[in-house]
């Protein structure tokens, strides 16, 4: 018996589906790259510099927190540092008007936890206008 034997076919592997599929995602990386250029903002930061008027007000009531975390607020210091110590402190300087502004003013070195307790301590009282006191920059004269 004789048997006949099948053409033996050449084995390719097309190629035309795998550069079109690269092709496109390059360009869809192109793309998308781009409108990520586009969607940022500048922005210009407000400098401190210049007194605002809320600031200049005379009617303000004014915390001020030293380096080791000693709390004063409108020139009087406080025998505590904790929470309820400076609200009841703050609610007697404002006497029932939670519209007058509040200035935060805290040394440069004291402890964040000092200034987050005075904000907290302000807005749990109803305050909404809250400022933290800056210092101009000082000007290098050469």
């Amino acid at each position: 018996m004789r048997f006949r034997r099948q053409p033996v076919q050449e084995v390719s592997v097309n190629l035309t589906p795998l550069i079109d599929v690269v092709f496109l995602l390059l360009i869809f990386f192109m793309v998308s790259t781009t409108f990520t250029k586009e969607s940022r903002l500048e922005v210009d930061l407000p400098e401190a510099a210049e007194v605002t008027t809320a600031v200049k007000e005379r009617r303000e009531i004014s915390i001020e927190i030293s380096q080791t975390g000693v709390y004063a607020i409108s020139g009087q210091v406080l025998p505590g540092n904790s929470l309820e110590v400076v609200k009841a402190a703050l609610e007697r300087a404002a006497s029932g008007d939670t519209t007058r502004p509040v200035v935060l003013t805290a040394d440069a070195k004291t402890p964040h936890e000092s200034v987050v307790v005075a904000m907290e301590a302000a807005g749990e009282l109803g305050f909404s206008k809250l400022s933290i006191a800056t210092q101009q920059p000082v000007k290098n004269t050469r």
